[in-house]
């Protein structure tokens, strides 16, 4: 009788690698149809969406609701997503390296382009490259340091993350970093750099020409996280000699490309 019980709760599922328990796929069938819904959902709707009767689907979603992943209004008795799904969200970004996740792919998009290529974030108000790789051409440009500078407003990397930030976090970087001119193309005017930074959240895509160094355009796109957020940049860098009109345009759609798949692996639904 036990090993009868015990075959009932488990299930051959293809391409799966192996056996899934019942109760916790139908569990999981659950989650997933409240995280869909635009709004809460009598139990009716709930078994209907997830092809489980009535009866299995209350039961179900009961132990969801005693443990905190499930919420019922107490007027429309339908249910929502508990806050104990906000907590494995924040617990999974908490436990999240940037660097392992993004490396692979900084390479690929480094093998692409055969650019170079940066990866950076914005702690304690400065611009920090986290990782580079260098161009695979002949003619190539100095693709700068790994680490700390003063240039957010002066990259295409440090643009693609401060055009995202609220007003108040745009202000406080730039009043305590300043806008240091780099080259004679830098901005250095608040509120050119304020209509930049328009653009960029228009197209999806920052770039300096030759604003942090002579003769280097660079491209660079924002990476967001489950919540939304933009928490890094990845760019790529040319020689302006080698960026004609086609080249920059096929460095920004790699860009955007590679940015969107780092976005989507670290569970971000943004479509910008």
């Amino acid at each position: 009788m036990a090993t009868n019980l015990a075959a009932k709760s488990v299930e051959e599922v293809p391409g799966s690698g192996g056996t899934l328990i019942k109760s916790v796929t139908r569990a999981l069938d659950i989650l997933e149809a409240l995280s869909a819904a635009p709004g809460n959902l009598p139990l009716s709707k709930l078994s209907a969406s997830t092809g489980l009767n009535t009866s299995t689907c209350h039961h179900l979603i009961s132990t969801l609701a005693a443990r905190g992943y499930v919420t019922q209004n107490s007027e429309t008795r339908a249910y929502a997503l508990g806050n104990k799904v906000f907590d494995l969200s924040e617990a999974r970004a908490r436990q999240f390296d940037l660097l392992d996740i993004a490396m692979p792919a900084v390479r690929d998009l480094n093998l692409r382009t055969g650019e170079a290529v940066h990866l950076a974030v914005i702690q304690a108000r400065e611009l920090v490259t986290v990782a580079k790789l260098d161009s695979r051409h002949a003619v190539k440009v100095d693709s700068g340091f790994a680490g700390k500078s003063n240039a957010t407003h002066a990259t295409a990397s440090g643009k693609a993350i401060l055009a995202w930030l609220p007003e108040a976090e745009q202000k406080a970087i730039l009043d305590t970093k300043g806008m240091t001119a780099f080259t004679e193309h830098t901005i250095t005017d608040a509120e050119k750099l304020k209509e930049e930074l328009a653009l960029v959240r228009r197209h999806g895509f920052a770039k300096d020409v030759e604003e942090f160094q002579p003769g280097v355009i660079c491209v660079g796109a924002a990476i967001r996280n489950h919540t939304g957020g933009v928490i890094a940049s990845i760019s790529a860098s040319m020689p302006a000699m080698r960026a004609s009109e086609e080249a920059r345009e096929v460095m920004i759609e790699d860009v955007k490309m590679t940015a969107a798949t780092l976005s989507e692996e670290l569970g971000s639904r943004s479509t910008v």
